[in-house]
């Protein structure tokens, strides 16, 4: 009776398989946050960096739009009509007209050296001509190397020669005793009413800062993961990491990235609490989606970092991968460039890009406010990334023990 006893006493002492999986579990993530905060540039990327990109872009474009972008005027005509031109074109807000040339050369060498972002060209004659009603012709030039800047230019000065064009007309018609009503009829027979819907603001900001600002910390997070791994098979650490995983790479892998996950988990309320909290950027459906989004975001961005250092199992390799891909990825978003407007391989390629399903989540849920349920197919495909590291898992074990890192 006392031996039987005895033995379940010491059988209920051992510990379950699940118990001793979290045990090591636990050992790998403490080790990790030594780790951690033995090296400053964990510090650096996972917090400093992404804070410090948060503050700048939003203080950037805090206007919401740039405003007095410089341009030149070249004004051979010189009547009241063409200063007058330029003085209408000066008062726009994203518009500042800073110097004034005499000749279309000095214009141009002064946009190639970047002092100016365009001109507007009134060629002599123009109020003669217009009087006359023999069409007479001005001309703008923006530089489109800066995109925004050189759009929003074209936008204004577009803007300024159909003024310009809708005055001298108006002026003609009301010389041959049209009413303005008359007038205004002809000039504009049907009137345009606009409505900018979820950003009547047109706030680049909005448009902007919310993908720029994840797509930061999606760059930082494939950059720590790739490296948090790679600095093992430098400093040949790997066995001992494997080790106190039992040697299970899944045990591993989850020890050493959760407390990353836990980090940058923060890093992404930090940034939904400051543009929809603070700043009060449009989220219609709520924070909390967006912050649901951040998580599995987050979650895929780490996946795709494992996958890159199990693909290249070298420090500088796998680096060089994560910072490309991570770099291609604010360009083929959408976000700047509609994804639409693109080749077809591209459209087709930037599905492989975890900021683009997290855009798409954002323009569904922070600007339109749809349910959850339109965006399931950006959910599944998140969800799709998270599954990346299983094909590598072989490969990356293999070089955690014997791949040899040569310098």
């Amino acid at each position: 009776m006392n031996k039987k006893l005895q033995y379940k006493k010491s059988s209920s002492s051992s510990p379950s398989p699940s118990e001793r999986v979290g045990e090591r579990l636990l050992a790998v993530s403490k080790r990790e946050c030594r780790r951690l905060v033995s090296r400053p540039l964990y510090l650096f990327c996972m917090v400093i960096a992404p804070l410090f990109c948060y503050i700048f872009f939003t203080t950037l474009m805090d206007s919401g739009l740039p405003t007095n972008l410089p341009i030149a005027a070249v004004d051979l005509d010189n009547t009241s009509t063409s200063r007058n031109i330029i003085q209408n074109l000066d008062a726009f807000s994203q518009t500042a007209v800073v110097q004034r040339y005499g000749s279309v050369d000095e214009a141009r060498n002064a946009m190639q050296r970047g002092e100016i972002y365009g001109f507007f060209y009134i060629p002599r004659g123009l109020s003669e001509e217009a009087q006359k009603q023999q069409q007479p012709k001005v001309s703008f030039y923006t530089n489109n190397s800066y995109l925004i800047a050189g759009s929003l230019l074209f936008r204004d000065m577009k803007m300024m020669s159909e003024l310009a064009s809708g005055a001298a007309a108006r002026t003609v018609l009301y010389a041959k005793g049209a009413t303005k009503a008359q007038a205004m009829a002809y000039l504009q027979p049907i009137v345009i009413d606009t409505h900018a819907l979820n950003n009547p603001w047109l706030n680049y900001s909005v448009y902007l800062c919310n993908t720029l600002v994840p797509g930061v910390l999606m760059l930082m997070i494939f950059m720590i993961t790739v490296y948090s791994i790679g600095v093992e098979i430098k400093d040949r650490t790997a066995r001992e990491w494997l080790r106190m995983g039992n040697n299970s790479i899944y045990i591993s892998l989850a020890g050493k990235l959760l407390p990353h996950t836990v980090i940058f988990f923060i890093m992404g309320i930090f940034y939904n609490a400051y543009l929809y909290g603070i700043l009060h950027f449009p989220h219609n459906s709520g924070i909390l989606p967006m912050i649901f989004a951040t998580l599995l975001f987050i979650l895929a961005s780490q996946a795709c970092g494992v996958f890159m250092v199990g693909v290249l199992p070298t420090l500088r390799l796998g680096l060089s991968f994560a910072s490309l891909w991570g770099v291609i990825s604010f360009s083929i978003s959408g976000f700047t460039f509609p994804v639409m407007a693109m080749h077809p391989t591209l459209q087709a390629l930037s599905n492989l890009f975890p900021l683009r399903h997290y855009f798409l989540i954002y323009v569904d849920q922070a600007l339109n406010g749809y349910d959850m349920a339109y965006s399931w197919v950006n959910y599944v495909a998140l969800l799709l990334f998270m599954m990346l590291p299983f094909l590598i898992f072989k490969r990356l074990k293999e070089a955690l023990i014997y791949y040899k890192y040569m310098p």
